[in-house]
């Protein structure tokens, strides 16, 4: 089971863009810490039973995902979750460190998922070119 917060397990490109984002975040006096980048199918299934089982509803566990396995673009190697660290400990809470992280994020490059409508995700970034799931589904890939 596969679930990497290593930047080296991403696409060349979103590497790059990710590397951006962190040099970018700390030159504005922000700790960031990646939380999850290539992700296999099991790690996939895993979270996205997350908050749907019996057992998962009985632990309190919320649903964080609704990307089945090969449905994430966790899967393709094209996205990050990150958290902003305040000394040296995630904080999940702050939303206006988040849209600044976000914007970060947007100005290097990346797409942040804090600006979508359905399922809004503040810790989420990616880099598709435009590319669907359906896409890399068919072996599509990001230029080089």
């Amino acid at each position: 089971m596969i679930n990497s917060r290593d930047i080296n397990e991403l696409h060349p490109k979103v590497k790059k863009l990710t590397i951006k984002f962190i040099d970018e975040c700390k030159r504005q006096n922000i700790d960031i810490l990646i939380t999850s980048t290539y992700r296999d199918q099991e790690s996939q299934l895993a979270l996205f039973n997350q908050g749907r089982s019996t057992l998962s509803k009985s632990k309190g566990e919320k649903i964080v995902t609704n990307a089945r396995p090969g449905q994430s673009y966790h899967n393709w190697r094209v996205a990050i979750d990150f958290v902003p660290l305040i000394n040296g400990k995630a904080n999940w809470n702050d939303v206006k460190l988040f849209t600044k992280c976000g914007e970060i994020a947007e100005s290097v490059g990346l797409e942040w998922a804090g600006r979508w409508v359905k399922f809004k995700e503040l810790a989420h970034c990616q880099y598709t070119e435009g590319l669907t799931i359906q896409d890399f589904q068919l072996g599509k890939t990001l230029g080089e």
